[in-house]
Formats: structure tokens, sequence, C-alpha cells
């Protein structure tokens, strides 16, 4: 299948729009260690001291911070026992994403409508309190061990959630300009992407926005499919990627035999100024993908004409399409942790709304390098 632009309103309104979401609530990552990984995100990414539940507020089991910046909350939670199934999910994936959490007008409604959908239960509806209000939250399976819980707040004005207490640290760095969670990727299993598709589809009523195959994503060496699921209002976005076959293993193969199983491949994080961005990341130690200089020849023949400087584009190793709609600039961390699977995108969009078809070949030839030089590829 080629890569089509489909009528969104259109084919969401088709499916019944049945299950309206306002946006991530938060992402919450099972973490080794809550403690240190909030520091980085704090240090290196420019998050903020947002939110705390541990031992001080009578959490006897799991340790959790929260971060910030703009709209995007992280949570990172570790277990303060063995034998929990936090560190169970831990030992087998390593860090990564386990919950996918939505923000909601009825989570109660959200979870029933999924579950007669053919959705897997994973947490019946529960009414969490404190003196601030209550929070409703409920959630269900989708691909691997992710979960998507779904928030119901608006009975709420506490600072996050009911057993959380508002963290606030001398530690402040300055933010990097990171705005909202732009969409998050899936790797799935041969043979597994068009089930999540039709898990999507059926059981939240998302509809296929992009489609791409091994002609559009694809090296001399390896290739993957893709397509991509968005909710109506186009705030929830999240392509699936499954391998197919190459000369060599590809980046969704690495990924699922370190991961120990399908998960979240990377997190795309939206700025308004991304030169502006990626360097204060780079300045904080943050490591991007390395970009040959021939990709920046003949940059703007191939976009057309762009606000940017195309050298600082190439300084940065900051990539650049173009579709129908406007333009897009990405750029891609390297891994984040010891295994090699999550990473993180920063985006930036002026007008776009696809994913970058036109930088596949540069990046996934990068990506290339990196597992090269890991002995994986």
């Amino acid at each position: 299948m080629s890569t089509e632009t489909l009528d969104l309103p259109k084919l969401y309104n088709k499916a019944g729009d049945f299950m309206p979401i306002n946006g991530t609530d938060y992402v919450e990552l099972y973490v080794s260690n809550a403690k240190q990984a909030a520091h980085f995100y704090k240090s290196a990414m420019g998050f903020s001291s947002h939110s705390y539940k541990g031992l001080e507020t009578g959490s006897r089991d799991i340790e959790s911070y929260v971060v910030s910046q703009d709209k995007i909350r992280i949570v990172l939670t570790s277990p303060l026992k063995s034998g929990t199934d936090i560190g169970r999910h831990i030992d087998k994936h390593g860090d990564g994403v386990k919950v996918v959490a939505l923000w909601v007008d009825d989570a109660t409604y959200a979870y029933n409508a999924a579950i007669e959908r053919g959705g897997k239960h994973y947490m019946s509806p529960t009414v969490e309190e404190d003196a601030d209000g209550k929070v409703v939250r409920s959630g269900i399976y989708t691909y691997g061990e992710v979960v998507h819980i779904f928030v119901e707040r608006k009975d709420y004005k506490g600072h996050f959630l009911p057993g959380f207490q508002k963290w606030d640290h001398h530690y402040k760095p300055e933010g990097t300009g990171l705005k909202f969670v732009d969409h998050m990727v899936g790797n799935v299993h041969l043979g597994n992407m068009n089930k999540s598709v039709e898990f999507y589809e059926n059981v939240m009523g998302f509809a296929q926005i992009l489609s791409f195959d091994d002609n559009d994503i694809s090296t001399e060496y390896t290739a993957l499919m893709s397509k991509v699921m968005s909710n109506g209002n186009g705030r929830i976005k999240f392509p699936i990627n499954e391998p197919a076959a190459g000369l060599k293993k590809s980046q969704v193969d690495e990924y699922l035999e370190f991961y120990e199983g399908e998960g979240v491949q990377h997190v795309a994080l939206a700025t308004d100024n991304i030169v502006d961005t990626v360097t204060k990341l780079r300045d904080r130690g943050i490591e991007f993908l390395n970009i040959p200089t021939t990709y920046y020849e003949a940059l703007e023949s191939r976009v057309g004409k762009i606000d940017e400087d195309i050298a600082s584009l190439q300084k940065l190793g900051i990539l650049v399409d173009r579709d129908e709609e406007g333009y897009l600039l990405q750029i891609f961390t390297k891994t984040v942790q010891a295994r090699p699977t999550m990473f993180f995108e920063i985006i930036q969009r002026k007008g776009a709304t696809s994913f970058g078809k036109g930088n596949f070949k540069a990046l996934f030839e990068a990506i290339e390098r990196e597992q090269e030089l890991r002995g994986t590829l």
C-alpha cells in the first residue's frame, strides 16, 4: 500500500465518534530508579518537578516522580520491594512506557464502551479521592503490556492525582521549549500491525490516516511497515510499526529483541522552535542521531523555501519534509536507556500533518549506523 492521506473527520464520524478524547493526560514509565530518572529528565530535557508519591505520602510499595513541561507530564515509577509486577516488567523490558493515559470526560463510559467492543480489561472504573476532589480512572490493554488508562478529572482541583503531593524542589532548570506529545510510536511483531489497527478502529473509534509499506520505509539492508491511527480531533496519534523482510535486522527487530516484546518505540514531543530546543538539549548532553552533510546539499530543491537557516539545521542534524499542508522539522535522539529500545523525537510542525516520509531513508540509515556500532544490524 502506498502512502495515502485520508479525510480524517469523515472517517472518524464514520467510526461513530463514541469515545471523545481530550488529549494525552500523562505517560508513565516503569524505571529501575525513579529518583535518578527524574533528575535526568529535569537536567537533560528541561522538565520541572511536579508531583511525588512514595513513603512520605503513605505509598509502601512504589515510588513515583512526576515531571512536567508545558502540557507534557511524565510519571516515573519504581518498586520499593522485590517480587512486584513493576519489578518483573523492568526485569523483562528494561525502562520503558507502561501507561499512555488519555484525558476523557467520562472514564466509566470510555471503559465500558471499549470493553463492549472487544477491549481487554486492565483496570475497572475506580474512584480516587482526597481533599481536592475525586478522579475516576479505568484502563484497557493495547499492544504488548502497554495500557491506556482513561482519566476523568472534571471533579478534581488537585495538582495531579489523589495519593500524590506537590513536589516543590529547589532545583529548577530552565525549560527547553517542549510543548506537548505530538504522537507515540509502537513496535509490534510481524503480522500484528493490522491487529493493532483493528483494535484502535473497533475498540477506540480511531481512523487510519496514513500507511507506509516497505517501499516507503526501507534502505539497502532493512525495511519496516507502518500505519498511523488517529482519534477524531487529531490530538492522539499512534503510528504502529512492524518489521518487513530485509537483508539485515531492522530497528524494529532490534527493539523487539531487546525489549523482549511489543512496546512504545518513541515519544514525539512538539516544540515551536526546534533550533532553540535542540541546541538546549544538546548543550545538556542529549545525543542525537548523526545525519550526513550530503542530506543538506539539495534540501531546498527537495522541500522548497523554508524559514529556517539551512546551515543551522545542518549543524544540529535536523531533518525537513513537506506535504500538501506545509512542512515539518524533526530530529531523533539516540536511545535514552541501557537497552537499544526507547528514544525521543523532537518535532516542529509548520502546517504539515504527515510524519516525514521524505526523511525515512536518511533517518533509517542513521539508525543503521548506530546498530552497526552496537553489533546488532
